[in-house]
């Protein structure tokens, strides 16, 4: 004659019970005490949906129904007087039967309920946070209240990018991504009426849904953004920085903004060499280079319209921020010439280098960076050079001119007077700027210019006869070829 209620199974989390008033979701079996069924959801393959307390119900559902929690399941058993009493239903339910029922809840809200949000991970830094109109790409995985999953992003191994604000998204969903930090999880549970609604999507979500969203953002810009530039090292002394047309090597981690690595000029144990505002590098790049010291690092944050846009490139997916922290390892411009740069010059300075000249130095020779390529003082002995016989790199028989002994000077040369592009395989890497320090320690003054040759073949003993033709015991110019 009494309402009878036994929970059968009570989650261990319940975070909301049924109140009056409440829209619910549920699965039933409804048979009599001999066992006999009458009705059940599941052969419709739909759940029950209906407002609690609202008479929409018989009085002992809309009583057993009071307090469930989702996944709850309760078997109740409904007297007639709580039931369809002494009329009943005819041809399914008859007079003063008594009706047992086996309800499990799968779904729970209220029309006052709002998008609610729980973050259960925020990274330590957090920069900026989403707004309306960002574009974003998160991670996701979609379940009902009762955790059936009906969609993930990672199943599909692919991000779900969108604009956030602006209608792209269901509303609660545009919602519950506001404020988020790259690097966030959150949990954002949705009710119908700010998702699919009376009508679901016609697929996977039925009519009256609650969602839950567990999501991760990996990805955040806005289109109006330009490049972000966070200097980590500058250099005390910085002589002169990188402009348009300016041909850089530099080393460089490129990342996603969730840290992804996706290149790294150090593992290929290369630099990339490149030249600057001329549209050899994608437009961020280009930018972001400018202005650069030698010996400098930056973080340079590149938006994906100043990257790789909407396609994206290899191992970067499309829309994707970059991150590149690049360290300069040196610069020059085609147009540069030889930099002399005099340390020590003897007060007695009168006889100066010139071409033809035979020299003895020291030098130690290094890259911008500071890095040493070679040095005579280590070998034990001097460079001795003929100046201007092709017997040096062109810019060097430049930065040998007009020194005189006891002079230190520093001479800096360019790759287009230096090594070139392809360097010397196993000590000057291609368009390396070079460095000499130069001590000149000895001179001996060279032939009128005209008189000075250099013989690649074997030298004949008999060769002084050779050459005098004519036998008068000179040797004319003309007598050289």
């Amino acid at each position: 004659t009494e309402l009878g209620i036994e929970r059968r199974f009570v989650p261990e989390s319940c975070p909301r019970a049924v109140r009056p008033g409440d829209f619910v979701r549920y699965h039933y079996l409804g048979a009599f005490p001999d066992g006999t069924r009458f009705d059940s959801s599941y052969d419709r393959g739909s759940t029950f949906n209906v407002f609690v307390g609202k008479g929409q119900l018989i009085a002992g559902m809309d009583k057993a129904l009071v307090g469930m929690c989702v996944n709850e399941r309760r078997f109740v058993k409904i007297p007639p007087k709580l039931a369809y009493g002494s009329e009943g239903v005819p041809g399914v339910i008859p007079p003063n039967a008594v009706l047992h029922f086996d309800v499990l809840l799968i779904d729970l809200w209220n029309s006052e309920d709002e998008v609610q949000v729980q973050t259960y991970f925020k990274p330590e830094k957090c920069p900026r946070t989403v707004q309306v109109s960002d574009f974003v790409r998160y991670h996701y995985n979609g379940t009902f209240l009762d955790g059936t999953l009906f969609d993930s992003s990672h199943n599909r191994m692919r991000t779900y990018d969108t604009y956030v604000g602006i209608g792209w998204l269901i509303p609660g969903m545009d919602q519950g991504l506001l404020g988020m930090c790259v690097g966030e999880k959150r949990i954002i549970t949705i009710p119908p009426f700010l998702a699919y609604g009376e009508e679901g999507d016609g697929k996977e979500i039925p009519g009256q849904a609650s969602l839950v969203f567990d999501v991760v953002l990996l990805d955040l810009h806005n289109p109006k953004d330009g490049i972000a530039i966070e200097n980590q090292l500058v250099p005390e002394f910085c002589e002169r920085r990188s402009q348009t047309g300016d041909f850089l090597r530099y080393h460089y981690n490129g990342t996603l903004l969730d840290g992804t690595l996706f290149d790294s000029s150090y593992s290929r144990n290369h630099t990339y060499d490149t030249y600057v505002g001329k549209g050899y590098v994608i437009a961020g790049m280009d930018e972001g280079l400018l202005g650069v010291c030698t010996g400098e690092k930056r973080r340079i944050i590149i938006p994906p319209h100043l990257g790789y846009g909407e396609e994206g490139r290899g191992k970067i997916p499309g829309s994707a921020v970059l991150v590149f922290d690049i360290h300069v390892v040196d610069f020059h411009n085609p147009s540069d010439s030889v930099s002399i740069t005099i340390n020590y010059k003897p007060s007695n300075c009168t006889v100066l280098s010139k071409k033809g000249d035979y020299l003895k130095y020291h030098y130690n020779a290094s890259l911008l960076d500071g890095t040493l390529l070679d040095s005579t003082h280590s070998l034990g002995k001097t460079y001795n050079i003929v100046l201007g016989s092709g017997q040096v790199v062109v810019g060097m028989d430049m930065g040998l001119q007009d020194m005189c002994v006891g002079e230190r000077r520093t001479v800096v040369i360019p790759p287009h007077l230096g090594y070139g592009e392809d360097g010397v395989e196993g000590e000057v890497p291609g368009s390396a700027v070079l460095v000499f320090d130069i001590e000149l320690l000895e001179l001996v003054s060279g032939l009128p210019e005209g008189y000075m040759f250099v013989w690649n073949e074997e030298v004949s003993p008999n060769l002084f006869e050779e050459i005098d033709q004519n036998h008068d015991g000179e040797v004319l110019l003309e007598e050289v070829s």
